[in-house]
């Protein structure tokens, strides 16, 4: 017997050749891919290299629109343009005329080339194809020669093709090209390619699983390019429910009888207390940037507005790195007289909420499905009518799963995550209000709680995904009561005797609220970071762009 058959067999290897071979083939076809279209512009280059614009009696059909032209030289009727949304099949045969950024470029030999334009985040596929006495080589050479995010005018014809485009949102419709105009001609190597910026981590990372590599765009590069990151689609979305949660807010509160009002951001003293504020000379004088509308909102409703509310910039000048503090953000406040309990404030968070959420449900599909393709993410639980507990019985829950909270201490991060997570385990809910707040921990103009004022407050915060959101609470209106509050909170009652004297004159009991737009807005989506619903975000480490 020989050696060989007296030794034990090995197990069989997993054969693995097949998905390597299957992954270098990808590969390769992709690398073959991108020298066959270099190669075709190249033999496009060579081919026309000898054809100049002077040679070409089509030439006024295409080119570079002087500068001239784009000076406001002559009014147009706007009407004649069509946006790229509006085309559709129905339109087949007729003429139109678009403007929009060149999305992707792809010439097909010598008298062929498809452009893919862009406005406002629809898209649609032209060909530029060489037709007697219409479309020369010279055109179709001046279409590729085009560079990615240029902005053009194309007048064309509509057509159907066959199959769809899956390349464009338009998918069942194509513009026959006759004529091409460059209105703005962007750099040929961008800072960031809109393609890679708008990919989602689970592409990334499924391509790295198949051995491609995606360029991965981080959050610093975005934000230094922000014009260019801004043209994604999920940003294009994020930006238009922004506007909606403005607009929403905005028609609810003036349906219910509030005046919007514009309160000075440039202010003698602190408007919250603390050390979060940032200080400027004024003339010689000591200023500050407002914290929040707060003084100016309450002044207005003793100066018998009733009801009133503002859209503005916050300024806070605290060190905070998290995700969700910027140091100028967007503030939603409003401010009205109550007839008995704080609770009637509440209402209003409750109705209003439930309004908003339902509008950008009902108008935002396309960009919330734009943001939830790179950034997935769940659709928000909330109830017809808001949860309410106690600050107690939040803190009591919390207790139950081991969690301690220091006595008459604010929740942390951590602690507010959690009780978000209890909360839509046992209620179903990730929107709710939690009330009856300790008194340390809240503003020196809230009020005590009638039973217990050395240590409770008539305040409440509201929570989104296990994050607050919302503070407010029942105003002091007493006079001798706001000053003793403000000194117990380290401010010189003398730099706020403006906002205490108002109540000198008869003050109307009144609560309130402030939101931040951008965090309703990030936590909606359920995104990761403030900095991604922040137009142009400023924080500790970023003033620019």
């Amino acid at each position: 017997m020989s050696s060989s058959e007296t030794q034990e067999q090995a197990p069989p290897q997993p054969d693995n050749s097949a998905a390597i071979s299957k992954k270098a083939a990808k590969k390769e076809a992709a690398k073959q891919e991108k020298l066959r279209r270099k190669q075709e512009l190249a033999a496009l280059s060579a081919t026309t290299s000898n054809l100049s614009v002077d040679d070409d009696p089509l030439a006024s059909n295409y080119g570079d629109i002087p500068l001239v032209e784009l000076q406001s030289k002559t009014p147009v009727d706007v009407n004649n343009w069509s946006r790229i949304e509006t085309l559709e099949p129905s339109l087949k045969g007729h003429q139109v005329l678009i403007r929009g950024r060149v999305q992707t470029i792809r010439p097909v030999g010598k008298k062929m080339a498809f452009l893919v334009i862009r406005e406002n985040g629809y898209t649609v596929q032209c060909l530029v194809q060489v037709q007697p006495d219409i479309v020369s080589i010279q055109m179709v050479k001046f279409a590729a020669s085009l560079s990615r995010e240029s902005i053009i005018d194309v007048e064309g014809e509509i057509s159907v093709p066959d199959s769809a485009i899956k390349a464009a949102t338009q998918q069942h419709v194509e513009v026959q090209v006759r004529k091409l105009y460059c209105v703005s001609r962007a750099v040929p190597n961008l800072p960031i390619n809109i393609e890679d910026a708008a990919r989602s981590e689970v592409e990334i990372e499924k391509a790295l699983q198949e051995g491609e590599q995606f360029v991965r765009v981080n959050q610093d590069t975005r934000l230094n390019f922000r014009v260019l990151d801004l043209r994604t689609p999920a940003n294009q979305g994020i930006f238009r429910i922004q506007s909606q949660v403005g607009n929403a807010f905005r028609q609810f509160l003036l349906s219910e009888g509030f005046v919007e009002i514009h309160t000075p951001k440039l202010i003698a003293g602190s408007s919250e207390g603390g050390a979060a504020v940032f200080r400027l000379d004024y003339k010689g004088q000591p200023a500050c940037l407002a914290q929040s509308p707060q003084l100016h909102k309450q002044m207005s409703l003793c100066g018998d507005l009733g009801r009133v509310f503002e859209i503005g910039p916050v300024f806070r000048a605290e060190d905070s790195y998290t995700h969700r503090h910027l140091c100028e953000f967007t503030g939603l406040d409003i401010e009205m007289e109550i007839k008995k309990h704080y609770f009637e404030v509440m209402d209003i968070v409750d109705r209003l909420f439930v309004t908003l959420f339902d509008s950008l449900n009902q108008n935002c599909q396309k960009e919330l499905e734009a943001v939830r393709k790179q950034y997935p993410f769940e659709p928000l639980k909330y109830l017809r009518q808001t949860l309410r507990l106690t600050y107690e019985e939040g803190v009591q829950m919390l207790k139950e799963v081991g969690i301690e909270i220091e006595p008459f201490g604010d929740l942390n991060t951590e602690a507010e995550r959690k009780l978000g997570q209890l909360v839509a385990e046992k209620y179903g809910t990730e929107f709710y209000i939690l009330y009856r707040y300790p008194l340390a921990i809240r503003p020196f103009y809230t009020m005590p709680c009638y039973d217990n004022p050395e240590e409770y407050s008539n305040s409440f915060d509201v929570f989104i995904r296990g994050e607050e959101i919302i503070s407010g609470a029942q105003r002091v209106h007493k006079p001798d009561l706001l000053e003793k509050r403000a000194e117990a909170w380290g401010i010189d009652v003398k730099t706020i005797s403006t906002y205490i004297d108002s109540f000198r004159y008869g003050a109307p009991l009144h609560g309130g609220f402030g939101v931040g737009l951008e965090r309703v807005v990030m936590l909606f989506c359920g995104l990761n970071n403030i900095r991604k619903t922040s137009l142009f975000p400023r924080d500790p480490l970023r003033l620019a762009p």
